[in-house]
């Protein structure tokens, strides 16, 4: 790995070796992961647990600052996204008391913005701020398949990873997929990411009328999805329809509401 020279470039870096996998790391596997001497990386980790980005626990190992988590919040892809959304996750979440996501899509990966989760309900490898490639998860294909067209090609050009043997992993039965969504107005991700899971989601479009996020509920792999797919539709309207969509201001005949 090429050591940054800015000083910028080497805060990204340190940041950077924080996962979902390495949560938490001691100060000199930040320096050896980074690629930078011990010194240098003591003065900038200081640094950055005095701006509130990095903190430290009583081990002595360093973990990602609250600081960065308000940030986020202010992103524009989640800005006013998840407070005009919660009440329609809640009303789905009471209505089936499983696993509700909200997600936005970042390149070719489905990031998780929401997460609402029964301690009963099946389990799921999400969580607030997690990302899957959006070949495989139900929100990601829900964006996916109303993507502008290069971002389409582009992963379909690109490798898809195999999480189960379901996984969609050719770009022929990507393309079958995406078109399936077009025509429905929802994805089923059935046993993609995980053999127990399946989930079923809606995209959900902004003031012009773009897809700006999905909405989705995740059960078990078994359970039949016709009762499932009217209301995750009906959260995804209500919640464009708050975000000004023009397509939601009315429901169409025999859709709930």
């Amino acid at each position: 790995m090429t050591t940054p020279k800015s000083v910028a470039g080497r805060l990204f870096t340190l940041l950077g070796v924080f996962t979902e996998e390495r949560p938490s790391a001691t100060l000199s596997e930040l320096s050896r992961s980074a690629g930078l001497a011990l010194s240098t990386t003591h003065r900038l980790v200081n640094e950055l647990v005095e701006w509130g980005a990095l903190g430290r626990d009583t081990e002595g190992r360093y973990h990602v600052g609250l600081r960065l988590f308000e940030l986020a919040t202010l992103s524009p892809g989640t800005l006013g996204l998840r407070e005009h959304a919660l009440p329609f996750l809640e009303d789905l979440y009471e209505v089936t008391h499983q696993n509700v996501q909200l997600a936005v899509l970042d390149g070719l990966d489905a990031v998780y913005v929401e997460r609402l989760s029964a301690h009963n309900a099946v389990n799921v490898v999400t969580r607030i701020g997690s990302r899957l490639p959006a070949h495989a998860s139900g929100v990601g294909l829900a964006m996916l398949a109303f993507a502008p067209a290069e971002v389409q090609e582009l992963a379909l050009r690109s490798p898809m990873r195999r999480f189960t043997p379901k996984t969609i992993t050719t770009p022929a039965a990507l393309r079958e997929m995406l078109a399936r969504v077009r025509r429905d107005g929802y994805a089923v991700s059935d046993a993609q990411i995980e053999l127990i899971t399946l989930s079923v989601a809606a995209p959900i479009r902004g003031a012009d009328d773009g897809v700006v996020a999905a909405v989705s509920i995740v059960v078990p792999h078994d359970v039949d999805v016709s009762g499932l797919v009217p209301v995750v539709r009906a959260a995804a309207r209500g919640i464009s329809r708050v975000l000004g969509a023009p397509s939601a201001r009315s429901a169409p005949r025999g859709a709930p509401v």
